[in-house]
């Protein structure tokens, strides 16, 4: 098969640290409102993959001038709503749901028809979610049943609004609130609880806004049309991408990892603290505060015994990347473990909750699969010892690599498809994990 690994050799033990590439979410939000912003932002560690590079490419064809080298990114904005570009051009946010729908509500007081794309993965994904908020601000949009392609038309007099945040994502709430930076006047969002990087990059560049913290969602209140400085920033490591690392090094025999530099939010730590949970020791050392982001280094250890969970839903919005490799060390445990109210899985690259129960079968573990939610009944002493074969997900970078993480910790012979998907979001994957000894062909 064409673009596939194979795997037909368990990992040897190793101890090694390791840096991880720059954050997804905070590499794509910084560039969009760097664009925004007034003179010259500079980033370091910015990832280098084709997510952030299609949002490069798109600021690009709506007029913003961007320096990339091997050091740095320079991204000259001219200020709010100065998007340049002809009467009609067209946008392709190739695989990025952060992208395709954050970059709608820069885009509310455009005065020509954009047309948005994605990919086959990206165009079955619902926007609707984020379109009818954007429509009440005056924009105005046409999709297909609220997928992409679509069209949106912005308006001169973009209005403040008051918007419910109700499913826990991060991109929805971060659209809404990158529309906001548009008009004159407060708008309101009662937000159920996610991932917080675009709050935490307007305080720090003193954008009004108000966070309150309420029990299971925050009330943000912004006020618009106010000038946004230049953005200077080293970006923290990927715990997203970590966790594959992580989660490798714990099923793995006689191995220990630091990764250094990791961002450690808490809207991003759900991982850890399930980790612990199911009685697993890892250890964050050298904790830092950099522009509002908490950052530390992480050290973890192999470990032979595993505790099944019954997950705390309260977990769920930080967690959302890193469930199915939870899922394999779940299969590991002993005992069942339960996870409930996942259903946003499927609303990602692949609908990734189908994918996890997938997998776990094929590697002959028990599930059994709800709408939103699953029971993995876990074998502590389950060795693979046949062929396995991973395709048809419409190359889900997360779920190729949750493969490889389960072909090189619980054996057999693997035959994984589409390894370029991995460009989405973490390049380096297959080159970091043939430095920790793997045998991959």
């Amino acid at each position: 098969m064409k673009n596939s690994l194979k795997i037909s050799n368990i990992i040897p033990p190793f101890r090694k640290k390791i840096n991880i590439e720059g954050d997804k979410s905070i590499s794509i939000r910084w560039a969009l409102l760097a664009s925004q912003a007034s003179g010259k932002s500079t980033s370091h560690n910015l990832l280098r993959s084709e997510d952030v590079i299609d949002t490069l490419n798109c600021l690009k064809k709506l007029g913003i001038k961007i320096k990339f080298s091997k050091k740095s990114c320079q991204i000259f904005g001219q200020g709010l709503n100065s998007f340049n570009y002809d009467k009609m051009i067209s946008l392709n946010a190739g695989n990025s749901g952060t992208l395709g729908r954050l970059i709608l509500g820069l885009l509310i007081h455009s005065r020509n028809i954009i047309k948005l794309k994605g990919d086959e993965s990206l165009s079955k994904r619902d926007f609707y979610r984020v379109t009818k908020p954007l429509e009440k601000f005056g924009a105005s949009f046409k999709s297909n049943n609220g997928k992409l392609p679509l069209t949106i038309v912005g308006t001169q007099y973009p209005r403040p609004i008051k918007y419910r945040e109700n499913k826990g994502s991060a991109q929805c709430k971060s659209s809404v609130m990158f529309a906001a930076l548009n008009t004159k006047g407060k708008t309101i969002i009662k937000a159920k609880k996610s991932r917080n990087h675009t709050e935490l990059l307007f305080k720090y560049l003193g954008i009004p806004i108000k966070v309150t913290k309420r029990i299971g969602y925050d009330l943000i209140e912004i006020n618009g049309r106010r000038n946004i400085k230049p953005i200077n920033y080293k970006i923290p490591s990927d715990i997203s991408s970590s966790a594959f690392f992580i989660i490798l090094t714990i099923l793995s025999k006689n191995s220990e990892l630091t990764i250094k530099d990791v961002n450690i939010n808490p809207t991003r730590t759900g991982i850890i603290k399930i980790l612990k949970i199911m009685g697993i020791k890892i250890k964050i050392s050298n904790k830092r505060s950099y522009k509002g982001e908490k950052i530390a280094n992480i050290y973890v250890r192999s470990q032979k015994k595993l505790k099944a969970i019954n997950c705390p839903t309260k977990f769920n919005s930080s967690t959302i990347d890193e469930f199915l490799l939870i899922f394999l060390l779940a299969a590991r445990a002993k005992g069942v473990s339960c996870f409930k109210k996942i259903s946003e899985l499927n609303q990602k690259e692949s609908p990734r909750l189908i994918w996890g129960s997938k997998i776990l079968n094929k590697m002959g573990i028990k599930t059994i699969l709800k709408r939103d939610s699953i029971k993995i009944y876990g074998n502590p002493d389950l060795k693979i010892k046949k062929k396995i074969l991973i395709k048809d997900y419409l190359k889900d970078h997360r779920v190729f690599m949750t493969s490889v993480v389960a072909a090189l910790t619980f054996g057999g012979d693997w035959e994984i498809s589409d390894k370029d998907s991995i460009k989405t979001s973490f390049p380096s994957f297959i080159r970091k994990i043939r430095i920790l000894g793997a045998k991959i062909r």
